[in-house]
């Protein structure tokens, strides 16, 4: 088994009054192997959204399911889920997330300190993965004292600081200007490069071209998918604009 498995997903939402269903997920099934970096694409009202919120266990699918590491999240009951996503996940987000109330250090700490960790212990994993992300002289400064590239840092930090075995992405370039868009890809590469597995979401074509594998949803289904293998960065970036523009232009799914 892999070590993400995602199985006939689908996902209904219904209108308050009942009166209306909107079908994010048609029949969504593919699986991630353990240190796999895999972007998600698609265009607005795909499904990508929905899927990263039904593998982040915020969401539940109408029908089909998700296996993590050989856990069920369907099988879950809702006093679980907390502890579920605390141990086995970490976020990104395209804006943040971080308190403006808390230093980048009290942000970074905060999974640790609902998991109840010590502040010694806290503090010896924080060092390491502070100098790793270049933010160890801006520990004790507030979002808004720092720029967005760093606070995206400061993100990554919180996110991987509990060791997940997961670590999901929101469109995490979103709100970053080129240059801090590139480093923040560069720290993704370095950390699946020591084994971490990444799904990402994405708009960006320069984002996703750092991934190991592109899946491309559209309608509520994988579309197409892209392997890396032995093509560079800059020959991802031109197959992934071309699947971009076929998909744009409603090509036909892929065999």
């Amino acid at each position: 088994m892999s070590f993400l498995e995602v199985s006939n997903l689908k996902k209904i939402y219904t209108t308050r009054l009942g009166g209306t269903h909107v079908q994010a997920l048609r029949d969504v099934t593919f699986s991630v192997e353990r240190g796999e970096y895999v972007a998600v694409m698609g265009e607005s009202g795909s499904g990508k959204t929905t899927l990263l919120n039904i593998l982040a266990a915020l969401d539940t699918p109408t029908s089909g399911k998700v296996v993590l590491d050989g856990k069920n999240t369907a099988e879950l009951r809702e006093r679980e889920l907390s502890a579920y996503r605390r141990d086995n996940l970490g976020f990104v987000f395209q804006d943040f997330n971080l308190l403006d109330n808390f230093n980048l250090q009290d942000n970074i700490f905060l999974p640790l300190v609902l998991a109840g960790k010590k502040y010694p212990e806290m503090k010896k994993r924080l060092d390491p993965i502070a100098k790793k992300l270049g933010i160890s002289d801006l520990l004790q400064k507030f979002p808004y004292e720092v720029s967005g590239g760093q606070k995206q840092r400061a993100a990554v930090a919180r996110a991987i600081i509990t060791n997940p075995k997961l670590l999901l992405a929101d469109e995490p370039t979103g709100a970053l200007d080129s240059r801090s868009a590139d480093s923040l890809m560069q720290i993704f590469d370095h950390l699946n490069a020591s084994g971490q597995t990444i799904v990402m979401v994405t708009h960006s074509v320069r984002a996703a071209s750092h991934a190991q594998r592109v899946l491309f949803i559209r309608d509520g289904e994988v579309f197409h998918q892209l392997y890396r293998g032995e093509h560079t960065t800059e020959e991802m970036f031109s197959l992934i604009s071309n699947t971009a523009t076929l998909i744009a232009t409603g090509g036909e799914k892929n065999g």
